[in-house]
């Protein structure tokens, strides 16, 4: 079994030699049977072989093509406030992927920090999530959480994200690459925001957006990117108090830190997007340690880190929102952890996007 480190230097080319290449080309076996599996199921839905089911609010999606983190979060977060500015009671639905029963998921609990008092229902059936979240919750506006590739509830407006630093999953679908399903998918897309588009110049971003034209010709598109606000660390435990009353984050400048070394870790779908942020903010990463994405950090984990960073002679240990909600610690040691809190600033394409959302209501 691969890290995703490791599945990534296979599935990109980087990781060489004779045992590399056999790997590929047994992943390569794979792929033709899963794409042609999931082009079936996507035309059972497009012929109306499989129902899709309306609800009585819109319903925006919020997704992205490739397996790993791309910055839906943020944008989850975006488009939620947005909604709450024109006074629209909003929710947000998620499957709760990696969540323990009864309990909310890693981004449930970094969405309860930073949307206090928005619903946020976690069901692998989001038919009947989003049934839920108008009939108990009073949701005026949804908002889907990681459902592109959902395809049973009806969506109003599909938002589809792709990560600057690996847009196309190095050309193949899961297992012999990261696509979650063909790129053809994207013809089902509204809206495209190229995220973290800020890594790229504008040549690189003109021949993305020519390559990706020919799939999605009447999406709209948006550039975005990632930018890190300050520092954070809380005391909460991982179960955030069942997400009541969650105390106020403490909170300190970027620039606590910059200059300084550190030692850091994720445990997110594109650990090397969080490197990128960590020395853009001129941190020096003296180690990284990477998890796989959703890992449900516990007292081991704990441990571990503290092992792991004692000899470090590091200032602080660095880490995402995401895993912080979950470790429930304020320091490893006696060494400081702190998370970096990121939000997502549109580059580009924000005036076309609010007037497709501002359409929603008007209906």
């Amino acid at each position: 079994m691969f890290r995703p480190s490791e599945f990534r230097d296979l599935v990109s080319g980087r990781r060489q030699g004779p045992a590399a290449a056999l790997a590929r080309g047994l992943l390569r076996a794979v792929e033709g049977p899963y794409t042609w599996a999931v082009r079936r199921r996507n035309r059972r839905y497009d012929t109306g072989a499989a129902p899709i089911h309306r609800v009585d609010v819109p319903v925006v999606s919020i997704g992205n093509l490739t397996l790993g983190g791309t910055g839906k979060t943020p944008l989850v977060e975006w488009v939620a406030r947005w909604f709450q500015q024109q006074g629209v009671a909003v929710a947000v639905i998620s499957r709760g992927y990696g969540a323990k029963p009864g309990q909310p998921n890693d981004e449930a609990l970094e969405l309860a920090l930073k949307l206090p008092g928005v619903p946020h229902l976690q069901n692998p059936d989001r038919v009947t999530a989003a049934r839920e979240a108008i009939e108990y919750h009073g949701a005026e506006a949804i908002v889907l959480d990681d459902a592109m590739q959902h395809r049973r509830l009806h969506r109003d407006l599909n938002i589809v994200l792709l990560d600057a630093l690996e847009p196309f999953g190095f050309g193949h679908v899961f297992p012999r690459g990261t696509l979650r399903e063909p790129i053809e998918g994207l013809s089902r897309a509204d809206v495209l925001v190229l995220s973290r588009a800020d890594i790229l110049d504008q040549p690189a971003r003109d021949a993305f957006w020519a390559k990706i034209a020919r799939y999605a010709p009447g999406a709209i598109r948006a550039e975005a990117a990632h930018a890190p606000r300050r520092l954070v660390a809380t005391p909460q435990s991982p179960a955030m108090q069942n997400l009541v009353g969650p105390p106020a984050c403490r909170e300190a400048p970027l620039d606590l830190l910059t200059g300084r070394r550190v030692a850091a870790f994720c445990g997110i779908g594109n650990p090397a997007a969080f490197e990128h942020t960590l020395r853009s903010c001129g941190y020096e990463v003296a180690d990284f340690r990477v998890y796989p994405d959703h890992h449900p950090f516990g007292p081991a984990d704990v441990a571990s880190l503290t092992q792991w960073a004692q000899p470090q002679d590091v200032e602080a240990v660095v880490c995402t929102q995401k895993d912080l909600v979950k470790l429930g610690v304020e320091r490893l040691g006696q060494t400081p952890l702190w998370a970096v809190a990121i939000s997502l600033k549109l580059l580009s394409g924000r005036e076309l996007l609010e007037q497709r959302l501002a359409a929603l209501l008007s209906r």
